[in-house]
């Protein structure tokens, strides 16, 4: 039988995590996001790329709920209308966003930081004055080995490199156990070492949850070593993985050539 709200009629086990269907949205009359489609799958790493102004961030707001579009269909687990629902539910829903600039507690440490993520669903400050219980403590040092930050967990996260200060974030999100994790710019400003060690991190969170990464650093996309959508003018360009898409002539033209 056919799940009503199945997608083109595929029962329901095979249909997409996140899925957008010519979706627009103009600002002032400027389309900054024009017909764009986007299929996500469960466990799926995602890159998506594009000149200044392809609409990536716009796309990003669409999906979580910051910015509605003015049409289109945009589904999550197939049956929830993402259009109907603001950043609060989105984030309830499983959909965590990470953005350029990393926010963490300066004056804390790693590991108060991922206690405080942990429990950001009741008042944080009164965690800091209990001891963390043994399945939160397991949790925490699960949380560290992810993100590289064992031996740091007793530093100040405003000691922290720009990039493990990224990777403390990140840990914070995954806290939250979302099922699908919006990455902006991740290895903007981090040196080559920690760019490399980004990619291994976001490749060894996908899987279990999916991630969706927006980025201009090449080597970055390259490292991921994933399937890379194109965006242009609001909407997909090309798709596929990153040797074909940077081949193509219209790919070339309008960003990699530049």
């Amino acid at each position: 039988m056919t799940h009503p709200h199945a997608i083109g009629g595929l029962p329901p086990e095979t249909q997409p995590q996140l899925y957008l269907d010519g979706v627009s949205r103009a600002f002032d009359g400027f389309k900054a996001i024009n017909n764009l489609s986007l299929v996500i799958e469960r466990g799926e790493l995602r890159a998506v790329i594009g000149p200044n102004g392809a609409g990536k961030t716009t796309m990003m707001d669409i999906i979580t709920g910051k910015t509605r579009p003015d049409e289109g269909q945009v589904l999550w687990e197939q049956t929830v209308d993402l259009t109907k629902l603001d950043e609060a539910d989105t984030a309830r829903l499983g959909i965590g966003r990470k953005f350029q600039k990393p926010t963490v507690f300066e004056s804390h440490t790693v590991e108060d930081n991922l206690a405080l993520a942990l429990k950001a669903d009741r008042s944080p400050w009164a965690m800091l004055f209990r001891r963390a219980g043994a399945a939160e403590a397991a949790r925490i040092d699960e949380l560290l080995g992810t993100i590289r930050l064992g031996d740091a967990r007793k530093r100040l996260a405003g000691d922290l490199s720009h990039g493990q200060k990224q990777w403390l974030e990140i840990g914070m999100l995954l806290a939250q156990d979302p099922q699908l994790l919006l990455v902006d710019e991740p290895a903007a400003g981090m040196t080559d070492a920690e760019t490399m060690m980004t990619a291994d991190l976001l490749k060894s969170i996908a899987g279990e949850r999916s991630v969706l990464v927006v980025e201009h650093d090449m080597d970055f996309v390259r490292a991921l070593d994933c399937k890379v959508t194109v965006l242009h003018q609001g909407s997909v360009l090309a798709e596929g993985r990153l040797d074909a898409v940077s081949e193509m002539p219209e790919v070339i033209e309008v960003y990699l050539g530049r």
